[in-house]
């Protein structure tokens, strides 16, 4: 969708492709490891180390060990699904040996010690709800992650439909990790320890450094007399777009049509109205010249 007052836009990419013609592929480290368990062959055995796990029964009895957002969420979904679930427990209360898993949902930087405060040597899985800390934090556990790629709001979340990334430092572990997503009505993927920081840094951006965006859009329309909710509908067609079509062939507005003049307007009332946020529409015409030249020409 362009702008209010913008010329529609030329056609982009066809669905049709001449002779010869043929998409960009994926690179190696971007097919790797994002598989749902029941994709995975012997073949994937170098990447991911893990035999195929079957489809296990989530533990009898849970703790869950945090009594956040998160934990009090995934607390109340888990019990509505019928697991038997104990907490959220605060910091330094113990789990009772009853429970088979212990679910850590703590800030990033306290879930090492919390692991560590739990005991050794019991048959007992731990894990946590971490999108970017490896499991070596949960050193001397079997141990599992399992990451909803959601937001979860003060008032409560529903966890079903949503992808959950999940690992596990064992067959048993990571089945865990994949049955527990899969009480909660969730799409479980499987991500290397290796891509965790990559996988958060991309929900970041999409989650977010949109709400940034949209902050700063929102902030020069009000110099012009204009408030948030006119732009909604403009900003959710365009992700319906990116998500239908992808980046490229969703891009639109003056950078994709190539009308530097346009642009170079709309810097200027930028460096006039919020001075402070010009690096910002710098750094982003930048990014979406870059984009916009990504675009493959039509077919004749």
């Amino acid at each position: 969708m362009n702008p209010p007052g913008s010329p529609e836009r030329g056609p982009r990419r066809t669905v049709g492709y001449s002779e010869g013609q043929r998409r960009r592929q994926p690179l190696a480290h971007q097919n790797r490891d994002r598989y749902l368990l029941e994709d995975w062959t012997d073949t994937m055995t170098t990447q991911t180390q893990l035999p195929l796990p079957a489809r296990a029964c989530a533990p009898d009895r849970l703790a869950i060990v945090g009594a956040g957002r998160m934990g009090m969420a995934l607390a109340r979904a888990l019990s509505a699904a019928a697991i038997d679930v104990e907490g959220p427990l605060g910091r330094g209360a113990v789990p009772s040996e009853a429970a088979g898993a212990v679910l850590l949902c703590v800030p990033d930087g306290q879930i090492a010690a919390a692991a560590a405060a739990l005991p050794l040597g019991e048959d007992r899985l731990v894990g946590h709800t971490s999108a970017a800390t490896p499991l070596t934090a949960l050193a001397g556990h079997e141990a599992f992650s399992l990451h909803p790629l959601m937001t979860v709001t003060a008032d409560g979340a529903s966890f079903a439909g949503a992808t959950a990334a999940i690992a596990g430092s064992t067959p048993r572990a990571l089945a865990v990790a994949d049955a527990l997503a899969a009480t909660l009505g969730m799409r479980p993927v499987h991500v290397a320890e290796a891509d965790r920081a990559a996988y958060h840094a991309a929900a970041s951006i999409a989650a977010n450094f949109l709400v940034t965006l949209e902050g700063f859009a929102e902030r020069l329309a009000q110099t012009a007399g204009l408030e948030r909710e006119p732009l909604l509908a403009l900003v959710q067609a365009s992700v319906a777009n990116w998500a239908a079509l992808g980046a490229e062939q969703a891009l639109t507005g003056p950078i994709a049509r190539g009308d530097e003049t346009t642009v170079a307007r709309q810097r200027a009332a930028v460096a006039e109205r919020l001075p402070a946020d010009l690096a910002l529409f710098d750094a982003l015409t930048d990014a979406t010249r870059r984009l916009a030249a990504q675009d493959v020409a039509v077919p004749a």
